[in-house]
């Protein structure tokens, strides 16, 4: 159940750190709708703490409904979600927050904040908690993570949507979560940012995290995840190890092109390119 605290009358609670291998979260039967179409069908999936996992799949296949749905943020229509070991429903929106943390693909803000005060608001679900003594390091080293100490004073708006993705994601690691879902993280970075965001994934869930997080890029996928869930028309159609799943042939059955899937000559490591039909070059017309 977790360390007890007690302020005036109030319970409060820090959960107890999950055991590298075992899941915690649980999705069993999960179906999802939206408005008459299903978007989600009878998905059983664990998201295992110490890895990544990735969800990819075509748009509209159901990756952000699922991580909703993990995330509480979404009901689902039918089967269950377990936090742990109880289900999602039961257990209070704080001591949820105390234990899995979002980043969303949209990272709107109303007001004039800081970059450094957006990233101080992962530290809201823990005021009260002896975990609270320790929110200037947790800032600190989430910003130096996500390279966004040196903007920390500019106002949120102000910000490149790329360097906006940044604080949110150093929002979410402040939160100190068992669980980190990530819905598309390196969908607005650059090639260096997108690799150093997956990059911090890889540490957090080294360091006994579990990760979920929302691909479009087979690449990074096949090179940071542990495991990862194929998604096709709300069906889960593949869940392992990037090598065991990322076949081309099942990538160009979902995908409905084709792909090529190899090892690098240099690394090894496994890699995963779109097949391109070659275009004829056209000589430019001559200058009169």
């Amino acid at each position: 159940m977790g360390v007890r605290r007690r302020i005036g009358a109030t319970r409060y609670d820090i959960p107890d750190t999950p055991e590298p291998g075992s899941s915690t979260l649980v999705a069993r039967g999960v179906f999802a709708r939206r408005g008459n179409a299903t978007v989600l069908s009878d998905v059983h999936l664990d998201v295992v703490a110490g890895e990544i996992l990735a969800l990819v799949g075509p748009n509209g296949a159901g990756k952000s409904t699922l991580l909703s749905v993990l995330a509480g943020d979404t009901a689902p229509s039918a089967g269950s979600v377990l936090l742990g070991d109880e289900p999602l429903p039961r257990i209070r929106t704080v001591d949820v927050a105390r234990r899995r943390a979002v980043l969303p693909q949209q990272h709107s803000v109303g007001f004039s904040f800081t970059a450094d005060q957006i990233v101080r608001m992962g530290r809201a679900p823990w005021v009260g908690t002896s975990a609270a003594h320790d929110d200037d390091a947790r800032v600190a080293a989430a910003m130096s993570a996500c390279d966004v100490a040196t903007f920390a004073h500019r106002p949120f708006a102000s910000l490149s949507g790329g360097e906006q993705a940044r604080v949110a994601l150093a929002r979410v690691i402040t939160q100190d979560t068992a669980t980190i879902m990530l819905d598309e993280p390196t969908a607005a970075l650059d090639l260096g940012h997108q690799e150093s965001v997956m990059a911090v994934a890889r540490s957090l869930a080294a360091a006994g995290r579990a990760v979920v997080v929302v691909l479009h890029d087979l690449g990074l996928a096949a090179a940071y995840a542990d495991r990862v869930a194929i998604l096709d028309s709300g069906l889960l159609v593949a869940v392992g190890p990037p090598r065991d799943v990322l076949t081309a042939a099942r990538l160009a059955r979902v995908y409905g092109h084709p792909v090529d899937v190899f090892d690098h000559p240099d690394t090894g490591e496994q890699l995963v390119v779109p097949r391109r039909v070659p275009y004829p070059v056209r000589n430019p017309p001559a200058p009169n």
